[in-house]
């Protein structure tokens, strides 16, 4: 093991899946240049040539339902949407066919494709190139949704959802990309549907996943210098999610925050919230809070966009506010 940037990882994962199985295909606008996919399929067209590693047209739409084709006729592809925002182009094959096939076919016939979106904030690309639909796809059933945010898991979780036999949205931040981390070189894979503790802690139950997880790991760091134990929890994936850990967590902190790259209406910190106050209600401290972006399109100016993104200050306010909280008694507990 050594360590690797995120992006390395990730050119390591495709480099070894494609090399595994030649059912795997790489394919969409871009896979063979840095500009838009960063330097995660260095070398890949190379050493795999063009019928492995496509790079195709600018036709979200024809390339995703091409891919979906594939699927459902043995293949096992990649498709990679450099611009995640773009992937509303795609919706069709993706929410239509890919999620639905398994159970309009009784199960007897699955999608195994994964959707590579990229998520491309900061750096005033405005509003149509900053947007963060995780939430979206979360919402379809059919659909799994993993979102790493380490090295590790970005290599673990793309491998396996590339052999899942059915249809993954891998979603990846290039915020995360010189991030750096421990790898094993050999081929390995991280569950879908299992979180991960970050930092354990007993006053509050942090929650995130993706580049978010890490500005919660700097805010709990943050946090003990007041005397304040956080316990961050990397979700890795929003569907499956992992509930019963979540549960636990929460359980053992009382208090819940989830801090979500998305937007706050509607999305996966609505969701989370609404899970922990369901199933939690009895053991919590305090209402849980969410932390996401505001019901607004990402701003293009970077005075703005210091402002519209979430950090580990804006996430420290809202824990010391939480610890000044508390539930209001239900009338049964009163009695």
């Amino acid at each position: 093991m050594r360590q690797v940037t995120y992006v390395e990882a990730l050119n390591q994962g495709l480099a070894q899946a494609l090399e595994a199985d030649e059912r795997v295909i790489l394919i969409g606008q871009g896979v063979t240049s840095p500009w838009y996919v960063g330097s995660s399929t260095r070398g890949l067209f190379d050493r795999f040539g063009p019928n492995r590693v496509v790079d195709t047209p600018v036709s979200e739409s024809a390339v995703t339902g091409a891919a979906v084709g594939a699927a459902l006729a043995g293949m096992r592809p990649i498709v990679v949407h450099p611009r995640m925002d773009f992937m509303f182009c795609a919706c069709d094959a993706i929410i239509n066919h890919a999620a639905n096939w398994q159970y309009m076919f009784g199960g007897h016939s699955h999608v195994p494709i994964v959707f590579w979106g990229i998520i491309n904030r900061g750096g005033a690309q405005g509003a149509q190139h900053s947007q963060a639909i995780h939430g979206l796809f979360a919402h379809v059933p059919g659909l799994k949704v993993a979102l790493p945010s380490t090295p590790y898991d970005a290599k673990g979780l793309l491998l396996a959802a590339i052999e899942d036999e059915d249809p993954v949205v891998f979603v990846d931040d290039r915020w995360l990309y010189h991030e750096t981390g421990i790898v094993p070189e050999a081929r390995y894979q991280v569950p879908l549907g299992t979180a991960a503790i970050r930092r354990n802690g007993t006053d509050i139950t942090i929650a995130a996943t993706s580049w978010m997880t890490l500005q919660c790991l700097r805010a709990a760091d943050l946090l003990a210098a007041h005397g304040v134990d956080a316990e961050v929890v990397d979700l890795r994936c929003l569907k499956p999610l992992d509930t019963p850990g979540v549960l636990q967590s929460v359980s053992n902190t009382g208090r819940f925050l989830i801090v979500d790259g998305g937007w706050r209406s509607y999305g996966a910190s609505a969701e989370l919230c609404a899970l922990v106050s369901e199933r939690m209600f009895a053991s919590l401290k305090c209402a849980p809070m969410r932390i996401a972006l505001p019901d607004l399109p990402a701003p293009a100016a970077r005075s703005l966009e210091q402002t519209y993104y979430p950090d580990a200050e804006c996430i420290v306010t809202a824990v010391q506010q939480m610890l000044t909280m508390s539930r209001p008694a239900t009338q049964e507990e009163i009695i």
